[in-house]
């Protein structure tokens, strides 16, 4: 038994020695994509009430285990999408961790490609924009962020989701800080 987890010890070794570096120098979130990734509707051909949430693989090492949720709606006839969503790094900034804002909704989250967590259209995501809207603007923690336990932006979609349980959103084990909603 000994000898089997000394092998798995030097293996775990040489996995992060190798990996680790290799992952978070790939990418610099300076110049990674933030263009939609083609999966919400064309607010200028697609007329009908819009509510989708998504979720896209967090920053540098944290995404091979976490992910970025935010949600995203657009009321019917409306010409853009807003974006509800909580940033850490807007705090080094002054500015609120959560960000209500005209935006592109499916955007690549740091070169990360965004994945549709729900998807609402027409009357029943015409029902929910403004219900989601109000739990957002009434989320108690606008101004906090912490990565571990929460709160940080899977903490704000669960919060959503627990104030708007019409959405029938079940967040994915990999949105971590979201159970700090509910304490």
């Amino acid at each position: 038994m000994k000898k089997y987890f000394s092998v798995m010890g030097k293996f775990l070794l040489l996995f992060l020695v190798l990996m680790v570096p290799a992952s978070c120098a790939t990418k610099d979130y300076r110049t990674a994509s933030r263009e939609s990734a083609g999966i919400a509707p064309n607010p200028a051909t697609n007329r009908e009430a819009v509510l989708q949430v998504y979720g896209a693989p967090a920053w540098g090492w944290r995404g091979w285990f976490a992910i970025h949720t935010w949600i995203t709606t657009k009321p019917a006839d409306a010409d853009s999408y807003t974006v509800y969503e909580v940033i850490g790094w807007r705090q080094r900034r002054g500015l609120p961790a959560m960000r209500i804002e005209k935006d592109l909704p499916d955007r690549y989250w740091f070169g990360e490609r965004p994945r549709l967590l729900k998807d609402f259209r027409g009357e029943p995501a015409a029902r929910l924009i403004k219900a989601v809207d109000l739990a957002a603007r009434n989320y108690p923690w606008p101004d906090t962020y912490k990565v571990f336990p929460g709160p940080n932006s899977n903490t704000f979609t669960a919060w959503i989701a627990r104030q708007v349980p019409e959405l029938g959103l079940d967040l994915p084990i990999t949105a971590i800080g979201s159970g700090y909603a509910a304490r």
